[in-house]
């Protein structure tokens, strides 16, 4: 029963209410027409045709990706009334508009303590101009440096990662920053929790920020101020409310943990028993994270600033929680660790920063890209560089779910196989059960790990972050990780794809028209 009724809530909340309101506006007008095909109704629907040609003409001329305009452009042509109407809903959103304005002033704020070193910028460009390039771009758009030295451990499942991350968060004497996208309560929150509450008690300040889509689903809407009564500072990023706003669309998919400003944890691991594999759903649950120590920890500790502080009439002193690094171990050549960028990605600046860096390691790559993602709904742009990729003789292998969590993402990840395989891009899936894991690597060089996906959610809708490595130890260890999954892994042929249902086939296909909305 509760698990209907969450259902029916997800129907409730967010856009579907007005898809569904829109549409029986479109069915009534339909038949107002017939009826009254006289007086003003004819005018009106002039002026609504009218409209939508300039809808029309505004999506054409729009800077966006063309998956975005098509999947507009399709219920605009079918269902006038309802598509212009879902469009200019979209469109005109103050609440969008407020978190933007807010990001911008929270951004500012932390902009001193994400400063470039020139040395380290020097250093970088000396190594590889290709690198250092992309490191200029993220500098530049999404305001985050790349920083040299550090240490960085690598864990190829949340199993490992959990008893580390609970070491580390025992270990705190200033401040804990923890900002997650699920929640939820059971063995792995609650042996976490038992710690923040300690280090609440003992003065070390603890904040927690979990995504708003969690009070309906997961944790009471009260749960925050139940940790306020902990002495952990809690709140919800957007919580979901019944109203017809867009901006619930954009969800805060990040996972950070902060330490003391000189350890962080990012990854595709929530804080659920399913990410520790202490509960079971589709099969064995393959992730990854990693854990930094360093310079690069201040760009997490600014980025959880940035996203606290929207809703904060008073903004945090940042400097506050700046690292200050003992004199011994203050600047550690690049040479030891390699060089560290954490950066983040925001749907509201026009700049699809996770995607570039993506694009950039395939354009880039010279012997191999080996990637891990839990779901495969790509823009032209993606498909173009890893087809052209592989054409030009790249070894680019995709892993994904043998047992997908959401069946009309594997319906629509299938659809792109056929493409990508004629091109030479090799898909294998794991036989396990569902992989959740963000990984890009390349060359025995570079890598991401992080929160982003291959779909349209991560790239262009979401509040994400990841670290890109260069020349850093672990970036071998991350792919002794991939090649380790590959051996459990059933490899995707042709034939396969020739043999697959043709009524998943044709479905999968024709969700593609409006994969960037859904």
């Amino acid at each position: 029963m509760a698990k209907k009724m969450r259902s029916l809530l997800r129907l409730l909340f967010g856009r579907t209410a007005f898809v569904m309101l829109s549409l029986l506006i479109q069915v009534g007008f339909f038949f107002s027409c017939i009826r009254w095909l006289s007086g003003y109704m004819v005018y009106i629907y002039g002026g609504m045709i009218l409209l939508t040609a300039l809808v029309m003409v505004h999506i054409l001329n729009e800077k966006a990706d063309p998956s975005f305009k098509i999947a507009w452009l399709v219920p605009v042509l079918v269902f006038p009334v309802f598509g212009t109407l879902l469009y200019l809903f979209v469109q005109i959103q103050v609440g969008t508009k407020i978190i933007a304005a807010r990001l911008k002033i929270t951004e500012k704020e932390t902009a001193p303590y994400l400063e470039q070193e020139e040395s380290v910028r020097r250093a970088l460009k000396e190594q590889d101009k290709g690198m250092a390039g992309l490191a200029h771009y993220l500098k530049d758009t999404a305001g985050f440096p790349v920083y040299a030295g550090g240490s960085a451990q690598f864990f190829p499942l949340g199993d490992d990662m959990y008893p580390v991350m609970k070491e580390e968060l025992s270990k705190a004497e200033s401040f804990i920053f923890m900002e997650y996208f699920i929640v939820e309560q059971g063995g792995m929150w609650d042996g976490l929790l038992e710690i923040l509450e300690k280090k609440a008690a003992e003065g070390v300040e603890v904040r927690v920020m979990y995504d708003g889509m969690c009070s309906i689903m997961l944790l009471p809407h009260s749960y925050p101020r139940q940790l306020e009564k902990k002495g952990i500072r809690c709140k919800m990023f957007s919580p979901i409310k019944p109203t017809l706003s867009t901006h619930q669309n954009n969800r805060d998919h990040r996972k950070i943990c902060v330490i003391d400003g000189h350890t962080a944890f990012t990854g595709g691991v929530n804080l659920a028993d399913e990410y520790i594999n202490r509960r079971e759903r589709f099969g064995h649950w393959k992730d990854t994270a990693i854990c930094i120590k360093g310079p690069a920890v201040q760009s997490f500790t600014m980025m959880f600033l940035q996203m606290w502080d929207i809703t904060e009439r008073t903004l945090t002193d940042a400097g506050k929680y700046v690292y200050r690094a003992p004199a011994a171990d203050a600047v550690t050549k690049a040479t030891e660790g390699g060089f560290m960028l954490p950066y983040g990605d925001s749907p509201l600046d026009q700049e699809n920063v996770g995607e570039m860096v993506y694009i950039d390691i395939l354009n880039q790559a010279q012997r191999y890209v080996h990637i891990m993602t839990p779901y495969l709904i790509l823009d032209s742009e993606m498909v173009m560089a890893m087809t052209f990729a592989a054409k030009r003789g790249v070894e680019v292998i995709i892993i994904m779910p043998h047992i997908p969590d959401k069946r009309y993402a594997y319906l629509l990840a299938r659809s792109y196989y056929q493409e990508l395989i004629e091109a030479g891009v090799k898909i294998y899936e794991y036989t396990p059960g569902f992989v959740h894991a963000k990984i890009f690597v390349s060359d025995d060089e570079k890598a991401v790990v992080g929160t982003i996906n291959l779909d349209f959610r991560s790239l262009y809708l979401h509040f994400e972050c990841g670290i890109l490595l260069y020349q850093a130890p672990v970036v071998l260890r991350i792919e002794q990780d991939l090649e380790e999954t590959l051996e459990k892994c059933c490899q995707i042929t042709r034939e396969d794809c020739r043999r697959y249902p043709f009524v998943k086939s044709f479905a999968g296909q024709l969700m593609r028209f409006i994969a960037p909305l859904m």
